[in-house]
C-alpha cells in the first residue's frame, strides 16, 4: 500500500467503524480517501463476505477509483475484487468485493430491495459535492440502517463538509480527521479585464504558464464551449512538446481516461476540464493550475418548469480544491484569474443540489418506497416545499401518483425504466403504440449529452447516434433496448445498473415507429414552441421565449417540441428540439387542449364579436371568428363591454340623461331611498336594472332608443314613481305660461329663464317638495345671463333697480316695471312694437 497521507488515519477509522456502524472522515484532497479507506475495509471483522460500496459522483471517478484500487491489489484492470458499475458501462463479478457505482445507483439499489443484500457498508466519496443523488442516497441508506440493516455501516467521506454536522445527521458517528500531507501551492492572482473574453484571457495565462513554470497545465474552464475554443486559440501556439488535452463530462470513457494519464516522457500536457476534476481524480505531472473561476451549474424555475445552466462563480472550496489540484505530487502554482481581494467574497461552500434541483424523480421515488412526504426522510437539508409541490403537480399530471402521493401502476412503470419522470413517461406512452424503441433511444440520446453530435435537431442527432459504431454508442444502443424491452413489459423487471445483462443487438429502430416531436409531446407537452413573428424566434406553451439561430433549419418550422433550452428567460436559446404538427399536437394532448370562445368589443363597429380559440397554454393552435351571439350570450357580452368600456356606449335620450341627473341629484340631496346612479353603482347592477330590457342582440345599434330610461325608471319603488316627478319636475311653469326645463346637474338645481317670465312671482320657486330653492340663472331677452338668485323676493327689492336701469337701456322694447313682484309675467315685447 502506498504511504499516503489517509495511512495515519485509518487505525482510528477502522476502530471507529469496529465499535460504530456509521462514521464521518474529513480528508482534504489527494489524501488517498477515494482508494485506501475502501481497500483497508477489506480485512474489517464485521465485513465477513459483504461487498462494500463505494459511491462517486461522477463516472469519470468511479472508473479511476477502480482501475487505481485494482492496481494497488495486483490485479490490473477492474472486474475482480475491484469492479464498478455505472450507467452503460460495468465491469463485476462474483469476486468482486469493492464495487465503486454512481451515486444514483444507490437509490435504485434501495428501492429494488431495501434490505440490500450481501452490501456489509457504503461509502459516500466527495460528500461535500452535495449532489442530489448523494443526500438522497444518505437519506434512504439512513432508513435502511434504522428499521432493516442496523449492521450496515455508513461512512462519509469528504474534503471539506461540515463534519460536526453530519455526524450529527448519521446519529452522533465519530470524526475522524486526516491532516493531509499535500506540497504547497503558491497561488497568484491575475484580473480579467471585463472587455476580455474568458477564453482569450484563460489561453494568454496557459501559454505564459508553459513558458514560465515546468511541469503539466489543468486549466478549469466553465463547460465544452470554453474549452473548445481555448483549444483553437492554442492551437499552433503552444510549444511542439504540448499535448492540450480535453476533460468534460460528455467525453466517452477512452477519452475520459486518456485525459489524466501521465503525458509520455519528454512531453508535458494541457488539460482543459470543467468542475469533473475538482475532485476524486489525480492527474499526474500536473504542477500548474490555471482557474477561470467559473461553473456551469443548473438552476432548477420551478415557475417555468425549465433547469438551465447557468454560468457562475464558484464557491470557495470549489476554488481551494481546484489550487490543490496543483500540490499533488510536487510544489506547484495556482494563477486565479480574478483579483485576490475576490476571493473573501465568493460562497464559502457549493449550494446543495436539492436546494434547487428538479425534485419529480426524487418524490417519484420516495412514493415507490412508500414514502408521500419526503421531508420524513434524513436529509442534510430538506427539500424545500414549492420544488415539492411543482414535483407533485407534474407527477400527478402524468398519472405517476395519486391525490394522496401513492404511486401508481404508471408510476411504478416509469420508476423502472431510471429514466428522469418526463422521459421515462414519454417511453412509457410509445410502448403502448409500438414505438418504444425510438422514444427510448431517444431518451438516450437527451440523456447521454454529446452522443449525436450538437445540432438542435433531435431527428438529426439520432439519425448520427443511430449510425454510430462508436462503443460509447454502441453501449447507449444497448441500454436503449433494454428500456424499451423492460417499457414494452410493464409490471417486468427493473432496467438494473448493476446486474449483468447480455448482450443485445443494436438493431436500427423500426420504420414508422413515430416522429420524434409526437414521441417528445408526452414527455415536455408544456414546451411546444410556435413561431412568431421573425424566424427562429417562438412562443413556449408555458408562456416564456426563445430562440434559434436563424439561419437553423428548425427556425422555419412553425411548431417545435423543446427538450433542452439555456440562457436566461428574456435571451433563453433552443439547444435541442424536433418539429412536430398540429395534427399531432391535437391528436396527442387533445385532453389537455383547452377551447374557448371569448367575446370581445369591436370599438369600431360598437358591436361584440366572437371567436373561438383552441389553445395549450400561451400557445394558440386555431382562431376562428364564429356569428354574433344571440339571446341571453349576446345581452351577458353587451353587459361586459359595458363593464369593461364604460356607459357611454349606451344610447343615451334626452330623457334618460334627465331622468339619471334627476335621480343622482336627489340620492345626494334628499336622501339614500332614492337609487344610486353613480358610473360605479351603475356598472355594478348591469344585470339588475339594465339587461331586462335587452333584446338579445349583440351590438348596441339594435338596443331599444327607451330600454336605457326604462332600466333607470325600475330602479325606483312604486311610491318614489309616484313622487319622482313632484319631487324632482322637469319642467317649471312660470308665470308667463311657458314650461322650462330645470337642469340637475349642479349641486342644486339650476333653472335658467328670463326675467321677465318670472313678473309676478313673490316667493322664490322650489324643488325637493318645496325644501330645495333653484338657482336662478336670470336671462336678459337676448337669453344672456344677468344675475344669479337664491332669493327672488330679495333681488325684487335690491339690485332689480340697477337691473331695470341697465335693461331698459339696452332692450326699450321690452316692459321693465318698478315692481315686478306685481307687474305681469311676459315673454314678449310690449305690445305693438316689433
Amino acid at each position: 500500500m502506498p504511504d499516503l497521507p489517509v495511512t495515519e488515519a485509518l487505525p482510528d477509522l477502522l476502530a471507529a467503524l469496529e465499535v460504530n456502524s456509521s462514521a464521518v472522515l474529513v480528508a482534504p484532497p489527494g489524501a488517498g480517501k477515494t482508494t485506501l479507506v475502501p481497500l483497508a475495509l477489506l480485512s474489517a471483522r464485521w465485513r465477513g463476505d459483504g461487498t462494500i460500496l463505494l459511491l462517486e459522483p461522477r463516472r469519470l471517478a468511479a472508473r479511476a477509483a477502480a482501475r487505481r484500487m485494482a492496481e494497488l491489489l495486483g490485479e490490473g484492470e477492474p472486474g475482480g475484487t475491484v469492479g464498478y458499475a455505472m450507467r452503460m458501462e460495468r465491469k463485476v463479478s462474483a469476486k468482486t468485493r469493492i464495487l465503486v457505482v454512481t451515486e444514483g445507483i444507490l437509490a435504485r439499489m434501495i428501492l429494488d430491495d431495501p434490505e440490500l443484500p450481501g452490501i456489509a457498508a457504503i461509502l459516500f466519496d466527495e460528500f461535500h459535492e452535495r449532489s442530489l443523488d448523494g443526500d438522497f442516497g444518505l437519506a434512504l441508506a439512513l432508513d435502511v440502517k434504522g428499521a432493516l440493516r442496523p449492521d450496515l455501516r455508513l461512512l462519509v467521506m469528504s474534503a471539506t463538509v461540515d463534519g460536526a454536522r453530519v455526524a450529527n445527521l448519521l446519529g452522533e458517528a465519530p470524526v475522524v480527521e486526516s491532516e493531509g500531507r499535500s506540497f504547497p501551492v503558491e497561488v497568484r492572482h491575475r484580473e480579467r479585464p471585463g472587455t476580455t473574453p474568458v477564453e482569450d484571457f484563460v489561453a494568454s495565462a496557459i501559454r505564459d504558464a508553459l513558458a514560465d513554470e515546468e511541469g503539466s497545465v489543468l486549466a478549469f474552464l466553465p463547460g465544452q464551449r470554453e474549452i473548445e475554443r481555448v483549444a483553437e486559440r492554442l492551437e499552433g501556439r503552444a510549444p511542439a512538446a504540448v499535448d492540450v488535452v480535453p476533460l468534460y463530462g460528455m467525453l466517452d470513457a477512452r477519452t475520459q481516461d486518456a485525459a489524466i494519464r501521465p503525458a509520455p516522457p519528454g512531453r508535458r500536457k494541457v488539460v482543459l476540464a470543467t468542475s469533473i476534476a475538482e475532485t476524486s481524480i489525480t492527474i499526474d505531472g500536473v504542477r500548474v493550475v490555471v482557474d477561470a473561476g467559473l461553473a456551469r451549474v443548473p438552476r432548477y424555475e420551478p415557475a417555468s418548469g425549465l433547469t438551465r445552466l447557468e454560468t457562475v462563480r464558484v464557491s470557495k472550496a470549489s476554488a481551494d480544491q481546484r489550487a490543490g489540484r496543483a500540490g499533488r505530487t510536487q510544489p506547484g502554482v495556482a494563477i486565479r484569474l480574478w483579483r485576490a481581494e475576490q476571493t473573501a467574497a465568493l460562497a464559502p461552500y457549493n449550494t446543495p443540489e436539492i436546494l434547487e434541483a428538479d425534485l419529480s424523480s426524487l418524490l417519484l421515488d420516495c412514493a415507490a418506497f412508500g414514502v408521500a412526504d419526503p421531508p420524513a426522510l434524513t436529509f442534510l437539508d430538506p427539500p424545500p416545499a414549492p420544488a415539492l409541490a411543482e414535483a407533485r403537480v407534474l407527477l400527478a399530471a402524468l398519472g405517476a401518483i395519486d391525490q394522496d402521493g401513492r404511486l401508481t401502476e404508471s408510476g411504478a412503470s416509469m420508476r423502472k425504466l431510471a429514466l428522469p419522470v418526463r422521459l421515462a413517461h414519454m417511453v412509457a406512452e410509445a410502448a403502448q403504440t409500438g414505438a418504444a424503441r425510438t422514444a427510448a433511444e431517444l431518451a438516450v440520446l437527451l440523456t447521454e449529452r454529446g452522443l449525436g453530435g450538437d445540432s438542435v435537431d433531435l431527428d438529426r442527432r439520432l439519425m448520427r447516434f443511430q449510425a454510430d459504431r462508436s462503443p460509447r454508442a454502441t453501449a447507449a444502443r444497448k441500454l436503449a433496448a433494454r428500456l424499451a424491452k423492460a417499457a414494452s413489459h410493464r409490471g417486468g423487471e427493473t432496467e438494473s445498473e448493476i446486474t449483468p445483462t447480455p448482450a443485445l443487438r443494436a438493431d436500427p429502430p423500426l420504420k414508422g415507429e413515430g416522429n420524434l416531436g409526437a414521441l417528445l409531446l408526452s414527455a415536455w407537452p408544456d414546451r411546444i414552441a410556435k413561431a412568431r413573428g421573425e424566424r427562429g424566434r417562438f412562443v413556449l406553451s408555458n408562456g416564456g421565449g426563445a430562440m434559434l439561430d436563424p439561419a437553423d433549419p428548425l427556425a422555419g418550422e412553425q411548431y417545435l417540441v423543446v427538450a433542452d433550452i439555456r440562457g436566461a428567460a428574456q435571451t433563453a436559446r433552443i439547444a435541442s428540439a424536433a418539429a412536430v404538427s398540429e395534427a399531432e399536437i391535437r391528436a396527442v394532448l387533445a385532453d389537455r387542449l383547452q377551447r374557448r370562445r371569448i367575446s370581445e368589443f369591436d370599438t369600431e363597429r360598437k358591436a361584440v364579436r366572437t371567436r373561438e380559440t383552441v389553445r395549450l397554454g400561451a400557445v394558440v393552435l386555431s382562431e376562428q371568428l364564429l356569428p354574433p351571439p344571440k339571446g341571453a350570450e349576446a345581452d351577458a357580452a353587451i353587459i361586459e363591454a359595458i363593464r369593461t368600456h364604460g356607459l357611454s356606449l349606451l344610447p343615451w335620450s334626452g330623457q334618460a340623461e334627465s331622468l339619471r341627473q334627476r335621480l343622482h341629484w336627489l340620492h345626494r340631496a334628499t336622501g339614500a331611498q332614492w337609487p344610486d346612479v353613480s358610473d360605479e353603482a351603475l356598472l355594478a347592477s348591469l344585470e339588475e336594472w339594465l339587461q331586462p330590457f335587452l333584446t338579445g342582440e349583440a351590438a348596441f345599434s339594435r338596443i331599444e332608443p327607451g330600454a336605457v330610461e326604462a332600466g333607470l325608471r325600475s330602479l325606483l319603488p312604486h311610491d318614489l314613481q309616484r313622487r319622482l316627478d313632484r319631487t324632482a319636475p322637469t319642467h317649471f311653469a312660470a308665470p308667463s305660461g311657458s314650461s322650462v326645463p330645470i337642469r340637475y346637474d349642479d349641486e342644486t338645481p339650476v333653472l335658467s329663464i328670463r326675467v321677465q317670465e318670472l313678473f309676478g312671482m313673490k316667493e322664490h320657486p322650489t324643488v325637493g317638495d318645496g325644501r330645495v330653492p333653484l338657482t336662478l340663472e336670470l336671462l336678459s331677452p337676448a337669453l344672456r345671463p344677468i344675475q344669479t338668485t337664491r332669493d327672488l323676493p330679495s333681488f325684487w327689492r335690491g339690485s332689480w333697480a340697477d337691473v331695470r336701469s341697465d335693461m331698459r337701456g339696452r332692450y326699450p322694447k321690452h316692459v321693465w316695471p318698478e315692481d315686478p313682484a306685481n307687474a305681469q309675467a311676459t315673454n314678449r315685447a310690449k305690445p305693438g312694437l316689433k
